[in-house]
């Protein structure tokens, strides 16, 4: 007996209504008994009706499978319902050292402490006990350093459906008026310091404000995809 297309919008409603993660295409297709181009098909038909009929939800892909998460447009309303006094944020020290094994992975606690410059061992065990991040590989050097990456649970938390989507490094690198302060400070004469701290002034403010930047963008997109479930790190 065929199933038909409704059932099958029905069967993967269903599922998705009760999984705990995102579930892909060809595992739906395996449950309800059909083919996977029949369950694309489908998928793309629901996308497209909660999308008309500006449901509060939609249906998102997201790590390779598929779930349901409220629409972004109501943000603010969902956020005002989870954060208002019932959980916190990761810290800004866990955001910035999980954005940077974000775009460095894999990568050793000692090259994040290198990049931050602070011990970053205690923040990373943090965040491999929230499932952020997991050890990926080991150092082929001396030691044979734990090497870390992000994971799915990651993926998910942030709403995308792979590392591919992480906005690019290169709208974050400071200008061309930062790169000619930092010119300034390295070739300043000795015998004019007021230049040189005026220049290196200039460089922390330029760097202060990426790294706030990065840090709100990053916090924005983790509460628009309710991430928002930790305590501090």
């Amino acid at each position: 007996m065929s199933v038909t297309q409704p059932e099958i919008r029905r069967g993967i409603e269903a599922i998705l209504m009760v999984a705990d993660q995102p579930v892909g295409a060809s595992q739906l297709a395996s449950f309800i008994g059909v083919g996977v181009l029949d369950v694309e098909q489908a998928l793309a038909e629901l996308v497209a009706e909660y999308d008309r009929f500006e449901r509060g939800f939609i249906l998102q892909q997201v790590a390779g499978g598929y779930r349901f998460q409220s629409h972004p447009d109501l943000a603010s309303v969902v956020e005002q319902f989870v954060l208002d006094g019932q959980v916190s944020r990761l810290s800004a020290a866990a955001l910035e050292t999980m954005a940077i094994i974000a775009y460095k992975q894999p990568i050793s606690r000692n090259q994040i402490g290198a990049i931050r410059g602070v011990n970053a061992d205690g923040v990373v065990r943090t965040l491999e006990a929230r499932g952020y991040v997991a050890e990926v590989a080991r150092d082929q050097g001396p030691g044979r350093a734990s090497l870390y990456g992000t994971t799915p649970e990651f993926l998910e938390r942030l709403g995308l459906n792979s590392l591919d989507e992480l906005p690019p490094l290169g709208q974050f690198v400071p200008g061309a008026d930062v790169v000619e302060a930092l010119e300034t400070t390295l070739l300043v004469n000795p015998d004019t310091p007021s230049d040189a701290a005026a220049a290196a002034g200039m460089l922390d403010d330029e760097i202060l404000d990426a790294a706030s930047v990065v840090d709100d963008d990053w916090a924005e997109d983790a509460a628009g995809a309710q991430v928002a479930t930790d305590e501090d790190a």
